[in-house]
């Protein structure tokens, strides 16, 4: 699939498990086009009729708690979570011919971050994250969760601290944690 500037999207296999983007996303479905896609949330497999109501991109900049500039990309993704006459879930490829169609107009970054809404059109819109998708039987499954607020500055401490202790204490390996950390 081609972006707007007619680069393919990346084709990666380096799944974050608990948030892809809409490129790793597609290259994983890339080899499942006849496969129903079920999306989960909130304990539950999203209804069979279910539509893509909407597909936006954007680029964001802002000012964090600890006064930093941040930027990035999001791309967000409409669900609608009904059940439509006889219609069984929509198969990864139709999926991945949207997301292609909407890239014919609007640009899209394969490493934005993806964040799927999801409503049954009465409840208000949840936001959700999207975990690495896994084949069950004939299916697909992307398990959606919460896409919780955070603190950018304490993320990114946190980040930087278990660097430094994998540095320090190696990955856990058997070999590696006879280092000593001190």
């Amino acid at each position: 699939m081609l972006t707007p500037d007619n680069r393919e999207f990346a084709s990666s296999t380096s799944f974050r498990n608990d948030d892809i983007s809409i490129g790793e996303l597609l290259s994983f479905l890339a080899g499942h086009k006849e496969k129903p896609l079920v999306f989960s949330y909130d304990g539950r497999s999203v209804k069979p009729g279910y539509h893509v109501t909407e597909v936006k991109a954007g680029s964001f900049a802002a000012l964090d708690c600890g006064a930093n500039t941040e930027s990035w990309a999001e791309l967000f993704i409409q669900l609608w979570d009904v059940n439509e006459d006889e219609r069984t879930h929509m198969p990864a490829g139709k999926f991945s011919a949207i997301i292609r169609k909407v890239s014919e107009h609007v640009a899209l970054d394969p490493t934005a971050k993806l964040t799927f809404e999801v409503s049954d059109g009465m409840a208000p819109m949840q936001l959700h994250k999207a975990s690495m998708p896994l084949i069950r039987g004939s299916e697909i499954h992307v398990a959606l969760s919460a896409r919780a607020a955070s603190c950018k500055p304490r993320d990114r401490w946190l980040a930087e601290k278990a660097a430094k202790t994998a540095s320090c204490c190696g990955d856990g390996s058997a070999s590696s944690t006879q280092t000593r950390c001190g």
